[in-house]
């Protein structure tokens, strides 16, 4: 049974910063991060706003989405000059595909059983000029590092792009992205990065990755509302075509009254990439209040925290006879837990362990369960308690 508590990394009750009861172990951010209190009043306060149209100002179209930019780009390592504000993953990968140059006869190569955000983007791009994209399965203990790095080498100068991800989504196996894009690199080609399952939670470092575009949303990790995200473009990628035609990507947007006369050139860097809307006058001070939460916790002392309670999770989990991962192909995290030789059913499981006010998801063949910085040890008690029920309930199997 689990140790001795040690001290968390903050001082704070963080629970408390949430509306979360304390017989409900929602152990589920990778499926939706809760709003946090000072999250929903910046929404109610948004609403009332909105209620009031006269208090919106020209300045509301622009001021927020620079401090976005500004987060977005501290928890990336990275300048707030190549951040895109966009409504989903799946857009600003959209936005790179249409600037990739991808010729016949090439591939893109990703993760097997990838997400489709970062999987159908490349797959239409690569079926529009009859290239194909290349699933690396994982066939030994190298986990999906040395899977895309096979797969890249093998293939050689056809790659013309490798995605991934710093985790796998279906149970947080870690990809090592700076040995994928040193390979990548290697062989002339681009690198896309998907950081929905991680920003936030474990950091991020762009200058070591040298990635060429990193999208994310904020609904997850990052706490915020859906429909919400980014993408972060590699210098070199900032000129491109968009392919949203808004008015506020136009230079000289800001300028109310010559918005009768179409500007010529876009504002400064991926701004020309932002979605239509981007201001996002209800969404944004939601984004805002959470990501302001997220980087003063700080993504290394959240994934120490998170590492704590998952380190107690697989040790709990391996005891009743589930199968873990062993640490080093564990994100601190996200882990799942494999049901395989055990009689249990994923999904049955998955819905005793709601029965219980237990939350996880189902993803594969593995129950996913992912920590952020509002869980704590009772969270991990109740799971792993309903765990050894579920265990000896026939309905389960």
């Amino acid at each position: 049974m689990p140790g001795p508590r040690v001290d968390d990394t903050l001082d704070e009750d963080v629970r408390s910063l949430f509306s979360l009861p304390r017989d409900v172990a929602y152990l589920n951010t990778a499926y939706m991060g809760p709003l946090p209190l000072a999250a929903v009043e910046a929404g109610w306060m948004a609403l009332d706003r909105k209620a009031h149209p006269w208090t919106v100002v020209a300045d509301d179209f622009f001021a927020p989405g620079e401090t976005y930019r500004g987060l977005v780009a501290d928890l990336l390592g990275a300048d707030a000059d190549g951040v895109a504000i966009t409504p989903s993953v799946s857009y600003g990968l959209s936005t790179f595909a249409s600037m990739l140059a991808i010729e016949r006869g090439q591939v893109v190569v990703v993760p097997a059983e990838e997400f489709p955000s970062n999987l159908i983007p490349w797959v239409v791009a690569a079926e529009r000029v009859g290239a194909a994209v290349v699933r690396a399965p994982v066939t030994g203990e190298g986990g999906f590092t040395d899977a895309l790095v096979a797969e890249i080498y093998r293939l050689g100068d056809r790659v013309a792009l490798v995605a991934a991800p710093p985790c796998h989504w279906t149970d947080g196996r870690p990809i090592d992205l700076v040995a994928v894009g040193r390979a990548t690199r290697s062989v002339g080609a681009a690198l896309a990065v998907d950081v929905c399952q991680s920003l936030g939670a474990v950091p991020f470092d762009a200058a070591a990755v040298q990635p060429d575009v990193v999208a994310g949303a904020t609904y997850k990790w990052l706490l915020g509302p859906y429909s919400l995200g980014f993408a972060w473009f590699a210098p070199r990628w900032r000129d491109g075509l968009p392919i949203d035609h808004g008015w506020t990507n136009r230079a000289g947007a800001e300028d109310f009254t010559s918005l009768t006369a179409l500007a010529d050139g876009y504002r400064a860097g991926a701004r020309r990439y932002d979605a239509g809307e981007s201001a996002q006058h209800t969404q944004m001070p939601v984004a805002l209040a959470s990501l302001r939460l997220v980087s003063g916790w700080g993504p290394a002392a959240t994934a120490l925290h998170a590492r704590r309670l998952t380190d107690r999770i697989a040790e709990g989990a391996t005891a009743l006879g589930l199968g873990v991962a062993p640490p080093e192909q564990r994100s601190s995290h996200l882990i799942g837990l494999h049901l395989a030789g055990t009689g249990l059913d994923a999904p049955t499981l998955a819905a005793h362990l709601a029965d219980a006010q237990v939350h996880v998801s189902v993803r594969g063949p593995s129950v996913r369960i992912s920590a952020h910085r509002f869980n704590d040890d009772g969270d991990v008690d109740r799971l792993l308690a309903s765990l050894a029920a579920a265990i000896r309930t026939p309905r389960s199997r």
